[in-house]
């Protein structure tokens, strides 16, 4: 272990981001105390405060690539839990408007593990190390600050089952609560502007059923799963997936179209989908779980990078700084990539300083951010700013889409784009757009 910048880091919320904060932390702070209201131990299970634990999730290609470089054999010891690995190109069929782009070998690694599964495999990483300490079932009741406010001293914490409150010091707060994170408040309790905020609403509602194994009807096969992605012309999908004992298929519609947790309901709203196969699946498999929906209603962005002045001492990260639409399954591999901002920050032998954080946070969060709320402006409902920028990609992503149901050369520039490992503008490459054009004349 190197020489430490400081004594104490808190980190708030023992979610993906807060754990990945928690162990880079470790390397360069004297002790880390991870706080969380839920329980941290015993058989990994939707966590009470993360209603969307219960849903399905997605670790994007450069997800698992950035776990796997932080927790080296992480893959392997999840795929001898039974987690199926596959390669993103050819273990998931993509549907675009119904039609499955052409299947093609990526070497991008898909993990169909369960959220809380993930969360707890990477718990118990956090937890073998030394100078970490896990505190559940403990309530976050605010920061501490200087006399003067220009420094974050510590955080006020509340045991759940009502003891007295204490106090955290803490050299840094890293606050991981995720979408329900107070920090905006706090700060401008103490005196700092409000937070910047972007928001697009999408009105989304996604409803999941955890289905027995074997399927009756399987589409999905040795692979991990099937994606139907909504478009503007059929507002509605779906994702189906392989977990380790069992299925797990999630229906959304946005804009206020409101998938049903009835049987009933559900299965003929399975019906409606531009990819019968997945009706098929679920009309004769038995549901081992009753069917439970999500809200969500808006992309939204925290612009501290945009803060004129902001207190030492407190970081921000994962969706307390950015959630966006969860159809594209880029929250937990923003966080991941997160971390690495993080980790070049701790490198410079010094405790991370905030404006400069949140401006390098910003540069990774722009390319995910630009994609997820781009392809919701696609649809005429949502309101929002088109850009000409937006209104390109809107024009050229479904396109390159289509063309990419024949062209496995375009569905793997897609799935590394969409899988963050490639930037957006890897799509608009030369060699990309002569293939979407040479489609576009032969149809």
């Amino acid at each position: 272990m190197g020489t430490y910048v400081g004594e104490r880091a808190v980190v708030l919320g023992a979610s993906v981001a807060g754990l990945l904060a928690a162990g880079l932390l470790a390397e360069t702070y004297r002790t880390v105390t991870v706080v969380d209201r839920d329980v941290l131990s015993g058989e990994p299970g939707p966590r009470r405060t993360v209603p969307q634990g219960r849903h399905i999730h997605g670790l994007l290609a450069r997800g698992q690539q950035v776990l796997e470089e932080l927790f080296p054999g992480i893959t392997k010891e999840l795929a001898e839990l039974g987690v199926p690995v596959c390669d993103f190109g050819t273990g998931l069929s993509w549907y675009f408007n119904g039609r499955m782009i052409e299947k093609k070998e990526t070497g991008l690694i898909c993990v169909s593990a369960e959220r809380p599964l993930l969360e707890a495999r990477i718990r118990e990483r956090i937890r073998a190390l030394s100078n970490v300490r896990l505190v559940d079932r403990t309530d976050i009741a605010g920061l501490t600050a200087s006399p003067d406010r220009a420094r974050i001293t510590g955080v006020r914490v509340q045991p759940a089952d009502g003891g007295p409150e204490e106090v955290l010091a803490a050299d840094l707060v890293v606050d991981a609560s995720g979408r329900s994170s107070r920090t905006p408040r706090w700060l401008t309790e103490f005196g700092y502007p409000q937070v910047p905020q972007d928001r697009v609403k999408i009105d989304l509602t996604y409803t999941t059923v955890e289905l027995r194994a074997p399927l009756p009807v399987d589409p999905i096969g040795d692979g991990a799963g099937l994606v139907c992605v909504a478009s503007p012309a059929d507002p509605h999908g779906a994702t189906l997936v392989r977990l380790r004992d069992r299925y797990a298929l999630s229906l959304y519609g946005l804009l206020g179209d409101r998938p049903p947790t009835d049987r009933a309901g559900f299965v003929a709203y399975a019906r409606r989908l531009p990819v019968p196969e997945i009706h098929a699946a679920v009309e004769q498999a038995e549901m081992i779980t009753e069917p439970v929906s999500m809200h969500f209603p808006a992309n939204v962005r925290h612009r501290y990078e945009r803060m004129s002045r902001l207190p030492d001492g407190l970081l921000v990260m994962g969706d307390a700084a950015c959630v966006f639409n969860p159809i594209y399954a880029q929250g937990m591999t923003v966080a991941a990539i997160e971390a690495l901002v993080l980790r070049t920050h701790l490198e410079k032998g010094r405790p991370p300083r905030p404006q400069e954080f949140f401006r390098d946070l910003s540069g990774v969060i722009d390319a995910p951010w630009d994609m997820a709320v781009g392809g919701d402006l696609g649809f005429p409902g949502v309101e929002g700013r088109r850009t000409l920028k937006v209104r390109m990609g809107n024009f050229y992503v479904p396109r390159l889409q289509s063309a990419a149901a024949y062209d496995g050369v375009l569905s793997n520039a897609f799935l590394r784009a969409a899988g963050l490992v490639d930037p957006p503008q890897a799509l608009m490459r030369p060699t990309v757009i002569s293939r979407v054009l040479r489609r576009m004349r032969a149809s």
